[in-house]
Formats: C-alpha cells, sequence, structure tokens
C-alpha cells in the first residue's frame, strides 16, 4: 500500500464546513485532507453552518467545502471527486478515476445503511420513537447487508492484489471504506468481531488494519472526533454475534 502525497500544483486554501462533535459525513472529507497532509480549516459554529442552507444559501445540508473563499461545494461523494484528482487520490487515468468513484459511492451507501438502522422510519424523530422498527432493521442489516458488502470488498482487494482497490495506490474509495468499517466496529462491535473471527473477509479486515496504522497519527490526534451520536451509533440492544 503506498503512501500519497499532496499533488496539488496551487496553493489552493479548503475549509470544511460541519457540524462540530462529531466524525459524521464530514470524515470522510477530513480524511482525503489527513491522509495526504493537506492543509485545510473547518468551520462548526452551527449559525456559520446554517447560514450556507438556502434558500438564503446555496445549498441543503453540510458537509459543504469552501475553495479560496470562491465557491462552495455540497454532498459528500461530490466533494470527494472534486478533490480525489487534486490530492492524488483518484488513481491513475480516466478508467482508475472512474472505478475509484464507483467504489466511494458504494461505500457511502453502506454508511447510509448503517444510519438508517436507528434511523428507519425519520431522520427527524428521536431513536426512541423508532425503537422497535430499528431492532428489526438491525436484525437484517447484521445478517445479510454487512456481510453482503464485506464479500464485495473482500472480491475487489483479492482480485487487484495491490493492497488497495483500484490501482496501486491510496485513493478516496480506500480512505471511504475504512471509515465505514471503523465506523461499523464502532457501532456493532459483537457482529464485527464474530465476521473477522469467520475468516471469509481477511483481505478487507487486514486493509483496514494497514490503513489504520497508517492514519494512526491522525486517529490519535485531537482533530479526530469521537464516534458517538452521528452516523454510526452504539446502541447494545442493535448489535449481536
Amino acid at each position: 500500500m503506498l503512501c500519497n502525497h499532496v499533488v496539488t500544483t496551487m496553493a489552493q486554501k479548503f475549509t470544511l464546513i460541519y457540524w462540530g462533535g462529531i466524525p459524521g459525513r464530514g470524515e470522510y472529507i477530513r480524511l482525503a485532507f489527513e491522509y495526504t497532509k493537506t492543509p485545510y480549516k473547518e468551520v462548526n459554529d452551527p449559525t456559520k453552518v446554517i447560514s450556507h442552507f438556502s434558500p438564503k444559501g446555496q445549498h441543503l445540508a453540510p458537509p459543504i467545502l469552501d475553495v479560496d473563499g470562491s465557491f462552495t461545494l455540497s454532498q459528500t461523494p461530490a466533494v470527494l471527486a472534486y478533490l480525489a484528482p487534486k490530492l492524488g487520490l483518484s488513481g491513475s487515468g480516466d478508467v482508475e478515476q472512474a472505478k475509484v468513484n464507483q467504489l466511494t459511492l458504494t461505500a457511502l451507501d453502506l454508511s447510509n445503511e448503517a444510519h438508517d438502522v436507528h434511523h428507519p422510519i425519520a431522520s427527524s424523530l428521536y431513536y426512541e420513537d423508532q425503537k422497535a422498527e430499528s431492532l428489526r432493521r438491525a436484525e437484517d442489516f447484521r445478517r445479510t447487508r454487512i456481510p453482503k458488502f464485506l464479500a464485495h470488498f473482500e472480491t475487489i482487494l483479492s482480485t487487484n492484489g495491490n493492497g488497495v482497490l483500484v490501482g496501486s495506490k491510496v485513493s478516496t474509495a480506500d480512505l471511504t471504506i475504512f471509515h465505514v468499517l471503523d465506523g461499523l466496529t464502532f457501532a456493532f462491535p459483537k457482529r464485527m468481531a464474530t465476521l473477522r473471527n469467520e475468516g471469509l473477509y481477511k483481505t478487507a479486515f487486514a486493509f483496514k488494519d494497514r490503513l489504520g496504522q497508517e492514519l494512526e497519527g491522525y486517529l490519535n490526534s485531537g482533530r479526530r472526533q469521537k464516534f458517538s451520536q452521528g452516523l454510526f451509533r452504539h446502541y447494545p440492544e442493535l448489535d449481536a454475534d
């Protein structure tokens, strides 16, 4: 697994606009900056975040990326697709770039499904208001959805054979899948431990471990927000072997 370095030729100034206190969807963008050691700033003040929402602003929700104060961009996959070639995280050539985008979107699908386990009815409702539905959703998610995605990632990693998903360098797809697997380990520790111990996804779990080692400096820093009440939430009653 080869480390990337910043390849941006222009001294662009990046600001991530996102809620404070949680990794959330903003973490996928942070990881791109942190892995490539690209300088960036954050705006976490709720008032300033909301000021970018329509109708006063141009965005529906964060994360929002501000580039040089000249334009802003939202939607996690759109931001990652914009940043990837600038940060050397897009693969080599058009075909690899397309595959990186495909796998990034697949990983974000799993991220969204993980969120919908604890909020299966409506994001506007509290977990306690939809707990019965969450219990039903969690059972299927643990039994069928997590293994299905893990098997897919296992296939892609094994087929590529370079320790990464596409080509020979870490991409936004790798960083996104790393964070999803990390979040699932927090939210469903029993289930993820069982899946690891079964040995059917050795390549996927080894990939997560190696990339975690490369990111160790960031993961152990104060910049890394702890999992809590964001996308990935641990409710013991939703977890099982």
